[in-house]
């Protein structure tokens, strides 16, 4: 079965709809989909829920499509480096599940093993755990957390092999292995693709079982959030 497609474009044919969860991989602009997010932009599919860390910048990531407004819901950790982020939340026009960084990834490993739920102390007595099942383990309460089950993950990597086999490069690493494990369909994009058995089997990090396509995104232009600089020192 080929999993390699031509464009990004392609790679999500077939799987866009109206209403789509989506677990998107990425912290900040740290390995991030950004080609398959431009698709699904350009695609023009609306009400949209993003299961992921942050929704980048303005403009880059997620941003772009908080932009065209094609995003109903985030399930995020951290927003705060995201002015239209704020400003559509503020004024109630998106809805926000604040998710703790460690729960976030946690639901989306439990959504990918199969597991509907899981009991965590974290949020215990905040606003996160508003709403939610509350069950003493000894003489602890514990918050039910749900694990995300999502319709599609966009996923970006370092190298894949033709199977699907992937491995990412240092924290880019990040959410994209559990977010990669809670989609029905996984699609990634990746700096390289390699021949199959090219690969050290004990380095791959997320096996080809659970990626449905591959699409070569490459060339990159490695962004950041922010250049802090100074002046240099006289010597």
């Amino acid at each position: 079965m080929n999993k390699i497609y031509p464009t990004a474009g392609a790679a999500l044919e077939g799987v866009l709809r109206d209403g789509l969860l989506i677990a998107s991989g990425g912290f900040g602009l740290c390995g991030i989909p950004e080609r398959l997010l431009d698709a699904v932009r350009d695609s023009g599919v609306r009400d949209l829920t993003f299961a992921s860390n942050n929704a980048g910048i303005d403009n880059e990531g997620i941003g772009k499509l908080l932009r065209t407004r094609q995003v109903r819901k985030m399930i995020s950790s951290y927003v705060g480096e995201n002015k239209e982020f704020e400003r559509q939340f503020l004024a109630g026009e998106l809805e926000v599940e604040f998710c703790p960084q460690g729960t976030l990834a946690e639901r989306m490993r439990a959504g990918g093993a199969g597991i509907p739920g899981f009991y965590t102390k974290t949020g215990v007595g905040t606003q996160v755990a508003e709403g939610k099942e509350v069950k003493a383990f000894r003489g602890e309460e514990y918050i039910l957390e749900e694990g995300i089950f999502a319709d599609l993950s966009l996923v970006k990597a370092w190298k894949a092999d033709e199977t699907g086999n992937v491995v990412f490069r240092k924290t880019a690493r990040n959410f994209n292995v559990p977010a990669a494990t809670c989609g029905k369909v996984c699609v990634v994009e990746v700096e390289e693709i390699v021949p199959v058995g090219s690969l050290d089997p004990d380095a791959i990090h997320l096996p080809g079982v659970f990626v449905q396509r591959i699409v070569l995104g490459a060339p990159y232009d490695k962004k950041i959030e922010f250049a802090t600089t100074r002046e240099r020192e006289a010597v």
